[in-house]
């Protein structure tokens, strides 16, 4: 038995498929088949019940493959333990969030790999609901969405930590009328056409004030920024969303942005939140990303009220 044979089991267990695993691992599936035939010989248990469906842990094999996460997890603190004493904090970081807070998350990221240079970070842009599959799969560490009750409540085996409280907004061209306003009232927003990132708290809140106010005109979804950017810049659409999702917006070429608030009373609480695994190990490295995304968030969201 060794390490390399307890990494591929757990994967495959993860997968649901030597394929994938092997995908994941970077091996062949041919070393992946073998090195799991190696292990159950030299157990004299079956781990996985195999088909053309994928691969499904057997009842003994549930137990070994707990222990060998387990494993994986010790050896994982004994690396970090071993490089808070050198100050050498190295590894990968894969994060991913909802447009909206990119630039939020690209100067936390900034600033973190210039204080720890070793570190590999990728960034990927995606809806909430894949963040969240992704998450379980464990495809990446750590996710930016927009938290609320409902999400949080059915989102079993997941952490979530809020980060930033936020209200619904609308963005519009400043070239429009609508820019001489600081709010907006229902009536209003209904005699626009709508440009909507497609995120699921924004349908959701766009169908609940269709239902509450009347229907609205909704030009297209998308989740193609310079699709909304273009349809609202040149005064075709409005387009709603989290005021965060517009900080930083008037710095940027295509920033042609106003936001009005929503005359709306008794809106629901919103923030910008991380989500992660609650049943993986979350490593110093994603504590300390954390940590630092935290307080850059809160620098960069009061920089923009004095702005």
């Amino acid at each position: 038995m060794n390490l390399e044979q307890l990494e591929y089991i757990v994967e495959i267990a993860k997968t649901g498929s030597l394929t994938k695993a092997s995908q994941n691992r970077h091996v062949t599936l041919s070393a992946i088949s073998q090195s799991l035939s190696s292990l159950e010989a030299e157990l004299g248990v079956t781990l996985f019940s195999r088909s053309r469906m994928g691969a499904e842990p057997t009842v003994e094999g549930l137990g070994i493959i707990k222990k060998a996460a387990e494993i994986q997890q010790k050896l994982q603190e004994i690396r970090e333990e071993a490089q808070s004493y050198t100050g050498a904090l190295t590894g990968e970081l894969r994060l991913a969030t909802i447009p909206g807070p990119m630039n939020l998350l690209v100067n936390a990221v900034a600033r973190f790999k210039k204080d720890y240079p070793q570190i590999r970070i990728e960034i990927a842009e995606k809806g909430s609901q894949e963040i969240l599959e992704d998450i379980r799969k464990d495809k990446i560490d750590i996710g930016l969405i927009i938290m609320y009750e409902n999400l949080v409540q059915k989102s079993v085996g997941l952490a979530f930590e809020p980060l930033l409280e936020g209200r619904m907004v609308v963005g519009v061209s400043k070239k429009s009328p609508l820019a001489y306003q600081k709010s907006i009232t229902p009536e209003e927003l209904r005699r626009q056409s709508f440009a909507l990132y497609n995120d699921e708290y924004v349908k959701w809140f766009v169908n609940d004030f269709a239902a509450t106010y009347g229907p609205v005109n909704v030009m297209f979804t998308t989740n193609n920024t310079d699709a909304l950017r273009s349809a609202v810049r040149e005064e075709m659409a409005v387009t709603i969303g989290l005021d965060y999702s517009f900080i930083g917006e008037r710095h940027l070429p295509s920033g042609d942005f106003a936001t009005l608030e929503l005359d709306i009373p008794g809106q629901q609480l919103v923030y910008l939140g991380s989500v992660r695994s609650e049943e993986r190990h979350f490593s110093r490295l994603s504590m300390n990303f954390t940590s630092r995304l935290r307080y850059e968030i809160k620098a960069i969201h009061e920089r923009s009220l004095t702005e």
